[in-house]
């Protein structure tokens, strides 16, 4: 058994490696109950897994209002800097320019976030330029909502936003979410070296991980949970107890993502 999955059965933090979760949200939703989702109730459950570091946008931010969405995410940040990174959300219809203004140069963030099926909006849409322009110049990553079959984030607007901007590195979050999503994911990062593959979802698999990591490699693959929208635990478990080795466990669970940021953050 592996040492970090030994930990689980023993039923305490992990201290084996560094994990960073490149796929995280605060603060309440306005669809449903989400409990504890600040910063002091994130921490705990980090805290309990072994988890290091989480980069993340706020709720408020990926759904209703990109300005103060933003503000609350540089502010959970500002709480615990060394727990936590911030994305900038970007919504296509709430001042796309202003927002990477006010923000882009504060150390609080990161990386860039979209999610076009929230925001009724494609990924290849013009008015995304301004995102891709400034994720060139600064090397920010950008993470993506992504899932099979929808009309503004499929896999197949991530093939086409990548073959346009090829210097910008993309996190295909939940990689598809679907096991037809999981295949398209792996043929578009295979097409497309800076296509990164971020596992969170309620559909894949260890075995899918491993599929992913054995398809593209560990340098392209990244842990990321969507806490606490998602539980971290479930998405933590399926590496843990993956048939991956150490070494690309480590590389999938932080080092990877790290690597990305460039000694940002994380």
């Amino acid at each position: 058994m592996n040492r970090l999955a030994q930990a689980v059965w023993e039923r305490r933090p992990q201290t084996v490696t560094r994990i960073v979760d490149a796929h995280a949200h605060a603060g309440p939703y306005s669809v449903f109950f989400i409990p504890d989702p600040d910063a002091a109730g994130m921490l705990r459950v980090m805290d309990r897994c072994g988890v290091a570091h989480a980069v993340l946008s706020s709720h408020l931010a990926i759904q209703l209002d990109a300005a103060a969405g933003n503000a609350a995410t540089a502010a959970i940040v500002g709480q615990a800097p060394d727990r936590f990174s911030g994305y900038l959300t970007v919504n296509p219809w709430q001042d796309p320019d202003g927002e990477l203004a006010r923000w882009g140069d504060d150390p609080r963030f990161v990386g860039i976030k979209l999610h076009p099926d929230l925001h009724d909006y494609p990924l290849t849409g013009a008015r995304y330029a301004p995102v891709w322009e400034f994720a060139a110049a600064s090397r920010f990553p950008v993470l993506t909502h992504t899932y099979s079959g929808s009309p503004y984030n499929d896999l197949r607007h991530v093939d086409e936003v990548a073959a346009r901007h090829p210097g910008v590195t993309l996190l295909a979050g939940h990689s598809g979410v679907t096991p037809l999503g999981i295949d398209q994911s792996i043929e578009v990062a295979k097409r497309h070296e800076r296509v990164i593959l971020e596992v969170c979802g309620s559909y894949n698999s260890g075995a899918d991980i491993v599929r992913m990591v054995r398809e593209v490699g560990a340098d392209r693959v990244v842990y990321g949970s969507d806490f606490p929208f998602i539980d971290l635990r479930m998405s933590l478990g399926r590496i843990l107890f993956s048939q991956l080795t150490d070494e690309e466990r480590a590389a999938v669970l932080g080092g990877t993502v790290t690597g990305l940021l460039g000694g940002r953050g994380a």
